[in-house]
């Protein structure tokens, strides 16, 4: 048998990682200049359509290229110090992801009690629809690959932000059947109501995030 030679194996090893670091790198690119782009175009929709579901989707999408922004610093600082101080930062980005969890369901929260209570009904917009299916379509597939990468690199960070874009897949399926039921039937209730739903989920994200990241 021949003797295995343990410093190619290490140095092929720490290619695949590098590389792992790499394609999450790419993944947090892409979602920071698509929510960018899906926030514009909500916000100017929602604004002329009055619609808060569809403004309140763009604020979303603005928490979650935040929430891209922090990865993207964490990734970028892999290899740049001791375990000791990656672990750290792991750390402070796994927490800062959380914070985005609490801010997106406050922000939730609000906007559905205010327009269940004061009867904020936004007008039909075809173009909030478009961009509902676009997201419902896209998320749960970015979503899914930084979640095998977080697992793959052992990042709770990139873990919890793939669960952010989830949350953001859970928001276009509220979107989408608010802005449809009040297309179709006028009902335009239903769209509050599922985001009070939804904002259970991300509570309950970000708190589980939050005592992941304070573990030792």
């Amino acid at each position: 048998m021949e003797d295995v030679d343990m410093e190619k194996v290490d140095t092929i090893e720490t290619e695949k990682v590098d590389e792992s670091y790499k394609k999450a790198l790419r993944l947090e690119y892409f979602t920071v200049i698509y929510n960018i782009a899906e926030a514009a175009a909500s916000i100017i929709f929602g604004s002329l359509a009055g619609s808060i579901a569809l403004v309140g989707f763009g604020m979303d999408s603005i928490v979650e290229s935040l929430s891209g922004l922090i990865l993207i610093w964490r990734l970028k600082k892999h290899r740049s110090g001791s375990q000791e101080e990656e672990e750290e930062i792991e750390r402070k980005a796994a927490r800062f992801v959380a914070v985005t969890f609490f801010l997106l369901g406050a922000y939730v929260l609000i906007e559905s009690a205010k327009k269940l209570v004061w009867n904020e009904i936004p007008d039909p917009s075809a173009p909030g629809i478009i961009i509902a299916l676009l997201s419902m379509t896209i998320m749960p597939v970015l979503a899914r690959k930084k979640y095998d990468l977080g697992l793959l690199i052992k990042s709770r960070a990139l873990i919890a932000d793939s669960k952010e874009t989830l949350a953001c897949s859970l928001l276009s399926v509220a979107l989408l059947v608010g802005l449809g039921a009040n297309y179709i039937f006028g009902f335009w209730q239903a769209d509050p109501i599922v985001g009070l739903l939804i904002v259970a989920f991300l509570f309950r994200e970000g708190w589980d995030g939050w005592k992941e990241s304070s573990e030792n």
